[in-house]
């Protein structure tokens, strides 16, 4: 079944409103208060345990912290599929400038998932803004499975429509190199994806391409072949002088 994400005009959402104003890191990755009566507490930032880290190919490492708090259950199928190198090579297949990139689908072409069930809706209180991180679906509310992505520019209009579970907290420059296109020409990848808790290695760049062969060199139509340059003559050196042969004594 298609896991694509169905857009929604931006424009729906109220332009005129304040932006909250944050004092903490955990405040400012949260959007919204964190005091309401009944709200589960969101994990601290500096939990290994729930910041997804995913290497790109773009060139670095994206730090993702998760929200179990609101997505118990897309969190822990994030956990499981990464601890199983699910996502490690997976191409980012649906990029949409201003919008979104989309990626974790195995068959690179928006209809795939994991060997997992479904997972029903978690709907929650966290925004679309840049940076959020949050589950593809088919029209189904409850058919999210593997496939994800992550906003460049607020969509407010999705809110509550799209399972958010997560927010980049570092490396949102790489996340801003992913090419674009649906699908894109030449796609981006996710190298590997680890839980810090797990004591994954530093980031390791791709090796670089090698560049092709273009064979031997080729003379266009009409122009003259290529001459090597003339030989420098060095003047011969002289010959020593001959040695007289010894003579015996008389």
């Amino acid at each position: 079944m298609m896991a694509s994400l169905i857009a929604v005009p931006a424009q729906a959402q109220s332009q005129s409103q304040t932006p909250p104003k944050f004092t903490t890191p955990a405040k400012a990755a949260q959007v919204l208060e964190a005091n309401v009566a009944g709200r589960p507490t969101p994990p601290p930032v500096t939990d290994k345990e729930n910041l997804w880290l995913l290497d790109l190919s773009t060139g670095g490492r994206v730090t993702i912290w998760l929200r179990p708090d609101v997505a118990p259950k897309m969190v822990e199928r994030i956990k499981t599929l990464t601890r199983r190198h699910f996502y490690d090579g997976l191409l980012f297949h649906r990029v949409i400038d201003g919008f979104m990139a989309q990626g974790g689908d195995p068959k690179g072409d928006g209809t795939g998932g994991s060997d997992l069930p479904n997972i029903p809706a978690e709907f929650n209180y966290l925004p679309h803004v840049r940076g959020s991180v949050a589950a593809a679906r088919a029209d189904d509310p409850n058919s999210a499975n593997s496939q994800f992505y992550i906003v460049f520019q607020p969509r407010f209009a999705l809110d509550k429509k799209y399972t958010v579970f997560g927010r980049v907290i570092d490396g949102m420059q790489w996340v801003d190199r992913i090419e674009r296109g649906e699908p894109p020409a030449n796609p981006s990848k996710i190298v590997h994806a680890y839980i810090a808790a797990d004591n994954p290695p530093a980031y390791v760049p791709p090796a670089p391409v090698a560049a092709p062969d273009l064979g031997a060199p080729v003379t266009l139509p009409g122009a003259a072949p290529a001459t090597k340059p003339a030989a420098v003559r060095r003047p011969a050196p002289k010959a020593a002088p001959a040695k007289k042969a010894a003579t015996a004594t008389k």
